[in-house]
């Protein structure tokens, strides 16, 4: 079977799963610019060597998932098996990037239209651009993991069901868990107002980095975090890498989330560059 080679978009940020631990959910496109949605990869057990960075081209052996129906899911084979083999860099103003997410990839504009597909299950990851973007907010979440989901995940790495290397069964710190979640409030193209929760692995680090910087004070660092999705994302050409989560993909009126943000320099900025 050929390998498919998929440029990584979407790392969001880890959850925990009662069967498969810590698990990260990746996307990407083919060359072609379908999606492609790579899970479970468990990203912080890989090593170094074999991680990657968004962006970069992967290769792997992915088959289509019996257990997750949406159309573009796809399980590795094996994980370390993943093989970094290239990378889209931002030179001669995202060139390379904006050509594959933005020509080759279809970009959507209607979130009805993609409501719509969702629910024939005929799409589960996009490119949207929103038409106007109106706020970014956050809400207090619980601040720690779920206990018994955690408990469960604690009993299979002392008994080694979750992990096969030795090192993780002995080490193992499951991430913290982010205390807000932070949403974009946007217009699309038939001016309807949406509100659509960020799940990129980015925001996440970032308001660590902002917490850690401004010693722990929590309004601060929130602030940096718009500051920055707001204010500065707000000054270019920002696309958002949609998904739908398996447990609302059918049932939700809008099942969409965002997965990734892409802020990319507008095409008049060019000779500013």
């Amino acid at each position: 079977m050929p390998l498919d080679r998929v440029l990584i978009t979407v790392k969001t940020y880890p959850t925990l799963s009662r069967k498969h631990g810590e698990t990260v959910c990746t996307a990407g496109v083919r060359e072609d610019g379908s999606w492609v949605r790579i899970y479970p990869v468990p990203f912080r057990r890989l090593d170094q060597v074999e991680q990657y960075s968004k962006f970069d081209w992967i290769e792997a052996d992915l088959r289509k998932s019996t257990s997750d129906p949406r159309p573009e899911t796809r399980h590795p084979t094996d994980v370390r098996q993943l093989q970094r083999v290239g990378h889209i860099d931002t030179s001669d103003n995202w060139r390379e990037r904006r050509k594959l997410l933005l020509g080759t990839a279809r970009v959507y504009s209607r979130l009805d239209e993609l409501i719509a597909g969702a629910k024939a299950n005929q799409i589960s990851l996009a490119v949207f651009r929103p038409t106007k973007i109106t706020d970014f907010v956050w809400e207090e979440e619980e601040r720690e993991w779920d206990r018994e989901k955690l408990a469960q995940m604690r009993d299979k790495t002392r008994q080694g069901e979750l992990f096969n290397e030795e090192a993780w069964r002995q080490t193992f710190q499951v991430i913290p868990k982010l205390p807000y979640s932070f949403s974009y409030r946007f217009e699309d193209a038939d001016g309807r107002k949406s509100e659509l929760q960020v799940l990129d692995w980015e925001t996440g680090a970032l308001y660590w980095n902002c917490l850690r910087g401004t010693n722990g004070d929590e309004p601060a660092a929130l602030a940096k975090v718009r500051a920055k999705y707001f204010g500065e994302f707000g000054t270019r050409d920002l696309h958002f890498f949609l998904g739908t989560t398996q447990e609302f993909h059918f049932r939700a009126p809008n099942p969409w989330v965002i997965v990734g943000v892409f802020q990319i320099p507008h095409e008049r900025q060019r000779q500013l560059i």
